[in-house]
């Protein structure tokens, strides 16, 4: 898997999950204090988008994961 998927695979599991905490319809509903998490994901996509810096993909790449066409 390429760092560009591995981002991506990341942040969509961890705004599903905060969804899954922070939203009280949700069978596992536990504080919705979780949607700020949800924001702050989105917010550092958005940021990524602008500048191109993502601290995943740094990580990443230090780690010897496979570059991608993004990242």
């Amino acid at each position: 898997m390429s760092i560009d998927r591995i981002v991506m695979a990341f942040a969509g599991t961890v705004v599903l999950i905060s969804l899954a905490l922070g939203a009280s319809a949700s069978p596992i509903f536990h504080n919705a204090n979780w949607l700020w998490l949800t924001a702050f994901v989105g917010a550092n996509i958005l940021q990524s988008a602008l500048t191109g810096f993502c601290p995943l993909a740094t990580i990443l790449k230090k780690l010897s994961a496979k570059p991608g066409a993004a990242f």
